[in-house]
């Protein structure tokens, strides 16, 4: 085909077309009939500009080492729904959530500001796992960080279990209460990436290109707060 032909929305509304895709995770179909191209066309454009979008924006995201020195760090997984694809179900199912999808790790500081995102890992995985798995160990290493109780054992603060037999103390009980009220800040963080519905909503896609996706929404997000700030 032609480049004038498969580029006939232009190189500005094929990025559009791309970001729209990830802004609203509509089928390909509707796409297509909104951007007045085929099926096919909004797939090629998908596959070709996604990689470019995110490696245009790559150099807003922040290094997680400097973005996070003198500043208490907030951990939290969540869970990025997708299609139960053949064969992948028990991989990609998450019991605590009962659904499929992804666990990527979010950092944020105190007031909910984004720090970091770690790379996917399957649902099925619990979040000490995919902390253990992700740059976030080397990365905050010399930060306080706080976590909830599927951190225990990571070095983050937590909230403690309650004694085999025995009822948490006062002194725990009120520890407990202040580390869950600061921990639950890294959720703003988490509701701003999924302002993009392609981590709010099924994702539909190949799960060997969600990786990409999870990367090229961090990068929007952090561009998109850096023009806010300006």
């Amino acid at each position: 085909m032609a480049p004038g032909r498969m580029w006939a929305l232009g190189l500005y509304r094929s990025v559009v077309l791309v970001l729209f895709l990830l802004r609203q995770n509509p089928v390909q179909a509707v796409a297509a009939e909104l951007f007045g191209v085929s099926q096919a066309a909004v797939s090629r454009r998908w596959t070709t500009l996604l990689p470019v979008v995110e490696k245009a924006l790559a150099r807003h995201v922040p290094d997680p080492v400097g973005a996070s020195a003198g500043r208490v760090v907030l951990v939290d997984g969540t869970l990025v729904p997708t299609w139960d694809w053949a064969g992948e179900g028990t991989a990609m199912f998450s019991g605590k959530h009962r659904d499929t999808g992804f666990n990527p790790q979010v950092a944020a500081t105190l007031s909910g500001d984004p720090l970091a995102v770690s790379a996917p890992v399957p649902g099925s995985r619990h979040d000490m796992y995919a902390w253990r798995r992700s740059h976030f160990p080397d990365a905050f290493a010399e930060r306080e960080g706080i976590g909830d109780p599927g951190y225990i054992g990571s070095g983050l603060i937590t909230p403690q279990r309650k004694p085999p037999g025995r009822e948490r103390s006062t002194g725990d009980k009120v520890a407990n209460r202040s580390v869950n009220t600061l921990q639950a800040t890294v959720e703003r963080a988490i509701a701003h990436l999924k302002d993009w519905k392609i981590l709010a909503t099924r994702y539909r896609g190949p799960l060997t290109r969600f990786a990409l996706v999870a990367k090229t929404v961090t990068a929007l997000s952090f561009y998109k707060r850096a023009g806010e700030t300006l």
